[in-house]
């Protein structure tokens, strides 16, 4: 058994796994998310804002479970934010006007850019979870941790986009070099980078230099959307062009910078080993 350095973006190795083999032989009875939760507080593991973070402490204890390095209680429940489960979205949240609209970006603007994760709109989040699900080629999962998503329509209301920012890659060579901080810098600061994990145009809109638009009016406003939700300050955009399928026109337009490309190990893939496609 090889074990990863990091796993969740955490110092990890034999010492935590002895540590999470004994919490479980101390509490055969306990659930998935007692267990997850007490985890979280003996490594006093939270967000910047403070929050418990036993969803990251969750995702951990499943990936190890998946490796066969530990044993978890079966599970009780489903989980009540649909996290790892794929649930087809529901018809009548994604009815949208999908007419084909062929026209300039002038006849749009400006457009109406809405963060919706904190919404009271419970139907409005669904709707852009749904939309993601159908139209992304990647589909979509409720995010866990830290995330903004963003619903962009033009003036009239016409639905455009969806856009959603998430945590960080762990470990990016291309990324780190190019900020040029130690492997310590990284785990200390990584909350302050963050990864337009979607970005999904509705296919039907078709409208030369939407997509950089909204990307330069997201880049704009998000410091200021992400402290206020998170009381902390972000200093750095990221996200990853699958090269097979897009040219990244659109980033360059909004003057992001290619700094490399992975090695195709996704995530939390394994060391020397192709687990995802090579990015940009």
């Amino acid at each position: 058994m090889v074990l990863p350095n990091r796993m969740q973006g955490r110092v990890f190795g034999p010492d935590e796994l002895a540590e999470i083999r004994a919490l479980l032989q101390a509490h055969p009875d306990w659930s998935r998310y007692q267990l997850s939760r007490q985890l979280a507080r003996q490594w006093s593991w939270h967000s910047s804002s403070g929050q418990l973070k036993d969803m990251a402490a969750r995702t951990l204890l499943n990936k190890l479970s998946e490796r066969g390095w530990i044993e978890l209680p079966a599970l009780r429940m489903a989980s009540p934010t649909r996290s790892g489960r794929r649930s087809p979205p529901d018809p009548k949240s994604v009815e949208l006007d999908a007419s084909p609209w062929t026209g300039q970006l002038g006849d749009l603007r400006p457009l109406q850019i809405t963060e919706i994760s904190q919404s009271k709109d419970r139907a409005a989040r669904v709707r852009l979870e749904n939309c993601l699900h159908r139209y992304h080629y990647l589909g979509y999962q409720s995010r866990v941790g830290e995330n903004l998503q963003y619903w962009v329509a033009a003036r009239d209301g016409r639905p455009l986009a969806c856009v959603v920012f998430g945590a960080a890659a762990w470990q990016c060579a291309p990324r780190d070099r190019w900020i040029g901080w130690t492997a310590a810098q990284r785990a200390a600061r990584l909350e302050q980078v963050v990864n337009n994990t979607r970005f999904l145009l509705f296919p039907w809109v078709f409208a030369p230099q939407l997509a950089s638009h909204i990307l330069g009016k997201i880049a704009a406003r998000i410091a200021a959307d992400w402290r206020g939700k998170y009381r902390h300050p972000i200093e750095l955009l990221e996200t990853f062009v699958d090269r097979r399928r897009f040219r990244g026109s659109c980033y360059r337009a909004a003057n992001w910078v290619r700094v490399g490309e992975t090695q195709g190990r996704g995530r939390q893939g394994p060391g020397g080993l192709l687990s995802t496609t090579i990015k940009d």
